[in-house]
């Protein structure tokens, strides 16, 4: 893993390939490896930028006071492509939602196309049950370390309130346990987890900043899942409208995490989009 200091603090990112850039996210509570099972099957000519965002399974603490809220969060996305250098980014979102708001904020002069996996949009911050749960360990004595220790347990992690919803395939337990480990053993990242949870969250906002991709004019493929419960299948097709240049597909039999449930399906669209040449520009009004 290689590193960068931004204002915030050091975040950790893999990195491997050569060619146009692709940096790849991931939500709350997991780390770069939710791409481990598509990264070896998309397209081998491109640049594959994976970092570890600090949402609760990071293992560098962020910096003391450091803004982790919601917008803080996106700034250090738009920070991290800044000090790296990268440019005509493909950025690839899935379940956290929050850097879709680059453009709201005019941080998006690196990003030249987008690729939404479900994700958070809209209102639906934080999403469905398994939103719930992380709002009500955010207010609880020991709410994390709790949740932690009830995803380690299969049974448990199966139920709606926690990944249940997330993903259909259940999911291994070595990859739960790292995701888990640093938020059990650090009271920093339990910190830095607690300073984003408590961000406000304002519904009115959150449908502003999400519209105003309306101006983002880069290609843009929405890549949902419809079977899934938490991100409501209408945002998908609601995102690709509104994108000047978005494109829609599905992952039939995924929830949100189709990237482990159907990660041939998955690297087969995104690498079919990041090969495609780009589309035309919407016409001027």
């Amino acid at each position: 893993m290689r590193s960068v200091a931004l204002p915030a603090g050091v975040v950790e990112y893999d990195d491997r390939g050569a060619g146009p850039v692709v940096v790849l996210l991931h939500g709350l509570l997991m780390d770069h490896t939710l791409w481990d099972r598509v990264l070896p099957l998309l397209p081998q000519e491109f640049r594959y930028v994976r970092p570890v965002l600090p949402l609760g399974a990071h293992r560098r603490p962020m910096n003391p006071g450091a803004d982790l809220t919601l917008r803080g969060q996106a700034r250090l996305v738009a920070d991290f492509l800044d000090e790296l250098g990268l440019e005509d980014v493909t950025l690839v979102h899935a379940d956290w939602g929050g850097a879709l708001f680059l453009t709201a904020h005019g941080w998006d002069r690196r990003v030249a196309r987008q690729v939404i996996l479900p994700c958070e949009a809209f209102e639906n911050f934080p999403p469905g049950l398994p939103g719930t749960m992380v709002s009500l360990a955010a207010r609880l004595p020991g709410g994390f370390q709790l949740a932690a220790r009830q995803l380690r347990l299969r049974p448990l992690r199966r139920l709606p309130v926690l990944l249940g919803q997330m993903a259909r395939r259940p999911l291994p337990d070595d990859l739960v346990r790292r995701w888990t480990e640093p938020l059990l053993r650090d009271a920093r990242i339990r910190r830095d987890l607690l300073a984003y949870c408590r961000s406000p969250f304002d519904k009115p906002e959150l449908v502003r900043h999400t519209e105003a991709l309306a101006r983002f004019t880069g290609d843009a493929l929405v890549l949902w899942s419809p079977d899934n419960r938490v991100m409501p299948p209408a945002h998908g097709r609601r995102l690709a409208d509104l994108l000047p240049a978005g494109r829609y597909a599905e992952v039939p039999g995924a929830y949100v995490l189709s990237m482990l449930d159907e990660p041939e399906a998955v690297a087969r669209e995104i690498g079919r989009f990041l090969t495609s040449a780009p589309a035309s520009p919407p016409p001027s009004p």
